[in-house]
């Protein structure tokens, strides 16, 4: 299965550590642009903060990944941050940290925990999805036919995305592509070749909080 875990709501998290209060939130991005314009509003959002450090990581095979110190001692920050977000294996994902100091100085070793633990309960405030390569399609069929294909996709667990009754029956799936082959020699065996099968798109999709989602276009 070709897929890729990733963010689909970012989420907020603070942590206070030694006085110093370290304030992560998580944006979904697909690009350096759009993640310098989320940093850009939580520079405004916290103007008055003394740090804010990040990470992101864009892209597959390979990622684009960068990150910043932003005046912490070197490694202690954007590093710590990248690795939470590496440790989970997502993409398309931007991690800010915002510090305001709290009188005490923390050490290389407690900054380190400090921006590890803060990133990590951003992400577990966020809503994490995997995106799986697949094909919307259309499957065309009598009604004789109709029970025995939603019987095969109810076993598959194959998400239905739509359903046009008229004097035949359309029924929009997306399906895994990895699924594709043998769910249509499955359908053709178990119909008598009577259902027809269109590709609509090739796309990503995601089962998420909202139901199942599509992602048009592949990168």
């Amino acid at each position: 299965m070709d897929s890729y875990h990733t963010v689909y709501k970012g989420g907020t998290a603070e942590i206070v550590e030694k006085k110093s209060r370290f304030i992560a939130e998580v944006f979904p991005v697909s690009s350096e642009e759009e993640a310098m314009e989320y940093l850009e509003e939580t520079r405004k959002k916290y103007w008055d903060a003394r740090h804010h450090c990040w990470a992101y990581v864009t892209g597959r095979n390979p990622a684009s990944e960068r990150m910043s110190d932003d005046g912490e001692p070197a490694g202690t920050a954007g590093k710590p941050i990248l690795e939470v977000i590496r440790g989970r294996g997502l993409t398309d994902v931007f991690v800010v940290v915002t510090r305001y100091f709290g009188g005490t100085l923390l050490g290389t070793g407690g900054l380190v925990r400090a921006y590890t633990s803060a990133a990590a309960e951003g992400l577990e405030s966020s809503t994490l999805i995997t995106k799986i390569r697949g094909f919307r399609q259309k499957i065309t069929t009598d009604y004789t036919g109709l029970g025995k294909i939603q019987y095969i996709l109810g076993q598959r667990k194959i998400p239905v995305l739509d359903s046009v009754y008229t004097d035949k029956v359309e029924v929009s799936v997306v399906v895994d592509a990895g699924e594709k082959k043998s769910l249509e020699k499955e359908i053709t065996e178990g119909t008598n070749g009577q259902a027809v099968m269109e590709d609509l798109e090739e796309c990503w999709f995601a089962d998420t909080p909202d139901g199942i989602q599509i992602y048009s276009g592949m990168d």
